[in-house]
């Protein structure tokens, strides 16, 4: 009877389609998660271990690991929100959506989330103890209503929804606050669609243009980033559905394949008119992002260049990416949340600068909170660029060579230093832009990753400038902080594990793989997010490992995974 039941159900899965079943399922490549509750079975599809999971009847199976090249199935308890990711770069991770979502229908009797404190703040009680309170509904009067751990749960059918007996000796019991799913529902309209670039979208697309699924914002597997969902709650981090927090031309989202860090949305325009979130105005309140009067000329006197025009100076803030932020011929405007309005120069030596817009009054402007940026690469190229070592550059970049989003400058999280505009006044120590107030070799800033101090930034030299010469390397060790660094020499000390110089070719001539990369050669164990401080932003020789015979890396050869580099000896120069 259990096998006829079980091809019953395989048939109806296969005619309903394999792909359709799959959704029930987030998928993480590269993750992998520990529990005491598992079992391991062969499939030769990750189908095939989806309906191992489905199926399970010792524990409930919140997630599977499959290993397409062993054929390895593994069922486990936990899910990522109640067990760490760890990296494992031959594993794919499923995880049923269901175990994952925060909501709840109805009044609550199909929730089957993680939340385990009460509405006062009370911690839950373990559902199969009787301690502080004696209980009338267990696992065994209720085996349906899935009492596992201490989650609230609703197996009565309460009708203030999820609830549970709390650790609290005088209080017994109490509702949970859990939030009705019908919040999430898109608030633009029936549709699936957005506004402008999307600022305000709250819809449940939750796949990239180009198929990959998105990371939960509340994750940082695979992908460490700075959005956290609690300290921005205004921009609706909610789940793994695309949103557009930083004010990007559209929706993204980071992506569950620990080889693509994120990808836009497809969210198609919605075809009513966007609703008036303030009055237009012909001066500026606060940092004047609704101003739209018609002053086009900067505070020194140059005159403003169109927002539609690519010179003399190239950027992607055109009205055509922005539809919604009144970029219209050459009036100063503020579409990037800046202290106030501004506008790219026709002077091909001033990029860009502020203007001097009326005031609607005396009322003061707020303090300017820069919005977070995603730590991912810029889909835009680098217009901007510095001389010399750069301490004259007054450009507007703010992402470092690995793809981080730079720290504010006046702000001391993550990263305690003392380098603030307060401290360094002539530096132009501006919002979160790159700067060089130390006279280091280039720009730099600290990060706004808490595992990575400071890096140089996604800045060229200019044209007239040689290309070459001195290769970003790591500064001295700067005493103020305690932070480590390294001689900044094109050469190696002892076994080369400081060194952080440009080589990028092999001992033998063959060009190096980048170290984020995993074509041709597959590899998990030394990438930039397990080895973060090791200076494995690109491709350069490096010694990770601390290799007694010098600094290596993977090659482009298919036929030759790795091989050393040739460094010289800074004694030798």
């Amino acid at each position: 009877m259990a096998a006829c039941k079980a091809s019953i159900l395989l048939c109806s899965l296969l005619c309903a389609g394999t792909a359709s079943f799959l959704d029930e399922y987030i998928k993480m490549e590269g993750g992998k998660i520990y529990s005491d509750m598992k079992k391991e079975y062969h499939a030769e599809t990750a189908f095939e271990c989806a309906l191992k999971c489905n199926e399970e009847h010792d524990f409930t199976c919140r997630s599977f690991l499959y290993i397409e090249m062993v054929e390895k199935c593994t069922t486990v308890s936990t899910n990522s929100k109640m067990e760490t990711v760890q990296h494992d770069f031959i594993t794919v991770m499923y995880e049923k959506k269901e175990y994952l979502a925060e909501c709840k229908n109805g009044v609550g009797s199909d929730y089957r989330g993680s939340i385990s404190k009460t509405k006062s703040g009370k911690t839950c009680q373990r559902w199969n103890l009787n301690y502080p309170h004696k209980t009338g509904i267990s696992p065994l009067t209720h085996p349906d209503s899935n009492l596992e751990y201490n989650f609230c749960r609703n197996p009565d059918g309460d009708s203030n929804g999820p609830w549970c007996y709390t650790t609290d000796p005088d209080t017994r019991w109490e509702h949970c606050n859990i939030r009705d799913c019908s919040v999430s529902v898109v608030v633009t309209g029936p549709e699936e669609c957005m506004h402008c670039s999307g600022d305000d979208y709250q819809g449940r697309t939750s796949t990239t243009e180009n198929g990959y699924t998105c990371q939960r914002w509340d994750s940082q597997m695979p992908h460490s980033h700075g959005y956290f969902p609690d300290l921005i709650p205004e921009k609706h981090l909610e789940e793994n559905y695309c949103r557009n927090p930083d004010g990007e031309t559209q929706p993204w989202c980071f992506t569950t394949s620990s080889s693509k860090r994120w990808d836009y949305c497809s969210i198609p325009r919605c075809a009513n008119a966007p609703p008036t979130v303030v009055e237009e105005r012909m001066c500026v309140t606060g940092d004047g992002r609704e101003y739209r009067g018609t002053v086009s000329v900067t505070k020194s006197g140059r005159t403003c260049q169109m927002w539609d025009s690519q010179v003399p100076h190239k950027h992607s803030l055109t009205p055509e990416y922005y539809p919604c932020k009144g970029l219209t011929l050459n009036y100063c405007r503020n579409p990037n949340n800046e202290r106030m309005p501004w506008c790219y120069t026709t002077d091909p030596n001033t990029r860009w600068e502020h203007c001097k817009v009326p005031s609607c009054g005396d009322e003061p402007s707020p303090t300017h909170v820069p919005v977070l940026q995603p730590v991912k690469p810029s889909v835009h190229p680098v217009t901007d660029c510095y001389k010399d070592n750069g301490m004259s550059y007054r450009g507007s970049t703010s992402e470092t060579i690995g793809g981080r989003q730079c720290q504010v400058w006046s702000s001391t999280s993550p990263h305690f230093h003392k380098k603030t505009p307060g401290n360094y006044p002539k530096a132009d120590l501006t919002s979160n832009f790159c700067r060089n107030p130390d006279g280091d070799i280039a720009p730099w800033c600290y990060t706004t990753d808490p595992s990575v101090r400071w890096e140089y930034c996604r800045v060229e030299r200019c044209p007239e400038q040689p290309v070459g010469g001195t290769a970003l390397r790591p500064r001295q060790p700067n005493p103020e902080a305690g932070e480590g660094g390294y001689v900044a020499l094109d050469c190696k000390d002892g076994n080369g594990h400081s060194y952080r110089g440009p080589m990028s070719v092999t001992s033998s001539g063959v060009t190096c793989q980048a170290w984020s990369s995993v074509t041709p050669h597959q590899h998990a164990a030394f990438t930039p997010e397990t080895h973060p401080d090791k200076g494995l932003e690109s491709n350069q020789c490096r010694n990770p490992d601390n290799d007694s015979k010098g600094p290596w890396c993977y090659t482009m050869d298919p036929n030759k995974k790795w091989d050393y580099c040739d460094i010289p000896d800074c004694g030798s120069q």
